[in-house]
């Protein structure tokens, strides 16, 4: 693999795991609300 390759294989991993960390981060500090819609 050339350099190139696996600077730009990296700079994927980076986008991909830290998009990924930055979810869930943002999922612990507000939750999703469960919408109880129920019966009318």
């Amino acid at each position: 693999m050339t350099g190139t390759a696996m600077t730009m294989m990296i700079i994927s991993m980076l986008t991909l795991w830290g998009g990924l960390a930055a979810a869930i981060l943002h999922l612990r500090q507000t939750p999703e609300r469960v919408v109880d819609e129920g019966d009318e």
